[in-house]
């Protein structure tokens, strides 16, 4: 596929597109209780963000927020950190999960390489809730215990998390492909009271038994009092007897006679709902803690306007229970659509899985990583000539920047007609800040807006905000799930370290952001990951975008490395595909295509080629922390590997630093 203009129009919603939107309803709905006017998305989303209190106020009269008291007060402050909103209210997340909901509909649709396709209604997801709900009380599970769950994404995954939001509790979950001690440096720091846990999974058709995993995390766990044990490896001989107290999942969903009702734990807007971690790769992951109000206000606004969920939608997002993808995912229930549950390898028995998947479940939101959709291009595939996608309106992307190519891809072999997203955010407001929207056109490489109560700016190094200039993404007026703390920060300190050192009582995100005149946004990277070379900064992905370009590359990384005179040097890496070779004239033709696309300052100032390419847990590049091993830091101090999904292919680095200087 060659090289698109960035920029360039792609697609453009119809009329009816756009008057059956979720957003045009809200919009009508504004004029007519609000007497409120907006022409267009860019006049909504100004009103939004100069008017928060006013905007999230109708979200939660839009969305009929049930609380068990009237809120007096929307925002407390605008200084950052330390707002607050709603403050007298008190609400249950689990109970807007079932409100009005049709006991006969479809909720979950879930399927895996070891479990045949299921579908699962309201009425069966509200009963085993209860039962699982029934469960944690007899255990003894009250407002503010901690849960964790070393689980797939699963149909008793969600089951469980939603018993213990019920009960005002605290959720966390890991992936069971984390590694031992990096699921202990994150559950060790919460103190969990219950934990819920398989006996192992399949991913590429081979099995994994984490039984002796299990076991060890336990070990390091004091707090623990119980364990709800699935049997998800070995339905029949699945042995949890070396489990802190286990109650097994049969006993859990048949014992209770009668069928037990949910009952609700009304909680402070500001109370925590979940735990999430970051990807620790320098330390200890961070325990980010957001709200039961935050995240309930947030993701009924992403994924009813931005995403455009109603109840006839069937919403998939591949993803792990390690991911925030994941709690957006299930936070797809909140709007009465079907959520697609997917556990194993995407690409087994081969690389058509999704799209299969997304026949057989008539998906109508397609959710990806944009480095699943380049694998799919550099593989020449055509899903949209294999397979029945009749159902699909949208391909939704994140994890990285989504180049031109990859937007041209999808209309080229997904669907003609399809809306995609690449949206933009991350695991610290377990959301996007920049997303879709379903009455605006696409444009090659860019994210069609900024998402509405979400003050997004693009600031220079004097904190002045910029249109069409590359800087740094920022947010300058709160926003409701933002991380109400970090657990065991009790000062603050790291909170603030990590979003507001830069610029004080402003929030920094750490990416590189272009806002353009017509609203759009591009973003281009970590900030920390930039290359600047003569003075002229562009972000990784700019040269990703190039080196993709090249057939026999599979995958690469650059890095910008600062030398004592003032200049830096910038080594690229690359895997190559099987059976193929860095010769130099594959050099020759990588170079000429950064050249050509980047600048000549950009060329790298050497090739290399790796076996593999270190991630983290949630499939990250290593951008920083590779820099940092270049410049002569010890590997223990920028790296943790157990953060690491493939820790051996930071051996190629560590031998590479010595070389180096």
């Amino acid at each position: 596929m060659g090289t698109i203009k960035e920029g360039t129009l792609l697609w453009e919603p119809s009329e009816e597109q756009i008057e059956r939107a979720n957003i045009t309803e809200y919009i009508s709905w504004l004029k007519s209780h609000k007497n409120l006017n907006f022409s267009n998305y860019q006049s909504l989303w100004r009103w939004s963000v100069d008017d928060v209190e006013s905007f999230w106020a109708s979200i939660w009269e839009y969305f009929q927020i049930q609380s068990k008291k009237p809120y007096e007060t929307v925002l407390t402050t605008h200084a950052m950190p330390g707002a607050k909103w709603f403050p007298e209210s008190l609400i249950n997340y689990t109970e807007h999960i079932f409100k009005d909901r049709k006991d006969d509909q479809i909720a979950i649709i879930h399927t895996s390489e070891n479990r045949e396709k299921a579908e699962v209604t309201w009425k069966k997801l509200y009963e085993d809730t209860a039962k699982v709900q029934q469960t944690f009380k007899k255990l003894g599970v009250v407002k503010g215990d901690r849960v964790v769950a070393y689980m797939p994404n699963i149909y008793e995954t969600v089951v469980c998390f939603l018993a213990t939001a019920s009960l005002g509790a605290i959720w966390s979950s890991a992936s069971p492909d984390f590694g031992t001690q990096s699921v202990i440096d994150r559950f060790k720091q919460i103190e969990p009271k219950i934990m819920i846990a398989i006996d192992g999974y399949e991913y590429g058709g081979k099995t994994f038994n984490r039984t002796e995993t299990v076991t060890k995390i336990q070990s390091e766990l004091p707090t623990l009092e119980a364990t709800i044990a699935i049997p998800y490896l070995d339905d029949s001989n699945a042995n949890f007897s070396a489990y802190k107290n286990p109650i097994h999942w049969d006993q859990v969903v048949s014992f209770n006679k009668p069928k037990p009702a949910l009952t609700y734990e009304y909680v402070p807007f500001n109370d925590p709902l979940w735990i999430l971690f970051s990807s620790g790769t320098t330390g200890k992951p961070k325990a980010i803690v957001q709200s039961q109000g935050g995240i309930l206000l947030e993701h009924l606004k992403a994924l009813t306007f931005h995403v455009d969920l109603a109840e006839e939608s069937r919403f998939f997002w591949f993803t792990t229970t390690g991911w925030m993808m994941w709690n957006f995912l299930v936070g797809g229930l909140l709007t009465g659509s079907t959520i697609i549950l997917y556990d194993g390898n995407p690409s087994y028995p081969d690389k058509n899985r999704l799209w299969k998947l997304a026949e057989e479940t008539k998906a109508t939101v397609f959710g990806t990583s944009a480095s699943y959709i380049s694998a799919c291009m550099k593989d020449d595939m055509k899903p949209g000539e294999s397979f029945d996608l009749s159902a699909l309106k949208s391909i939704s992307s994140t994890g990285s920047p989504l180049p031109p190519e990859g937007f041209q891809w999808c209309y080229d072999y997904v669907k003609k007609d399809l809306w995609i997203a690449s949206v933009s955010g991350g695991t610290d407001v377990c959301s996007a800040f920049i997303l879709g929207s379903p009455i605006l056109p696409v444009h090659a490489g860019e994210l069609q807006c900024r998402g509405l109560g979400a003050k997004i700016e693009s600031f220079d190094d004097k904190a002045q905000g910029k249109i069409n200039e590359i800087g740094e993404l920022v947010l300058t007026e709160p926003f409701p799930s933002m991380p109400i703390f970090f657990w065991n920060d009790k000062d603050g300190s790291r909170l603030n370290e990590s979003y507001f050192d830069v610029f004080p009582g402003i929030w920094r995100h750490g990416d590189y952001l272009k806002i353009t005149d017509r609203g759009t946004c591009i973003i281009y990277g970590r900030s920390d990951a930039t290359i600047n070379r003569g003075g002229i900064r562009i972000g990784t992905s700019e040269i990703y975008r190039a080196v993709d370009h090249i057939n026999e590359v599979s995958d690469s990384l650059i890095v910008d490395v600062p030398n004592q005179n003032g200049d830096s040097t910038t080594p690229l890496f690359v895997v190559m595909k099987d059976g193929c070779t860095l010769t130099h004239e594959l050099k020759q033709s990588i170079n000429e295509q950064i050249r050509t696309q980047c600048s000549p300052r950009h060329v790298p100032t050497g090739i290399y080629e790796v076996p593999d390419l270190p991630r983290t847990l949630n499939g990250k590049k290593l951008e920083v922390p590779i820099k940092k091993l270049l410049m002569g830091k010890p590997v223990d101090q920028v790296v943790n590997k157990g953060s690491l999904t493939n820790a051996k292919a930071l051996d190629y680095f560590i031998e590479f630093a010595k070389k180096y200087k």
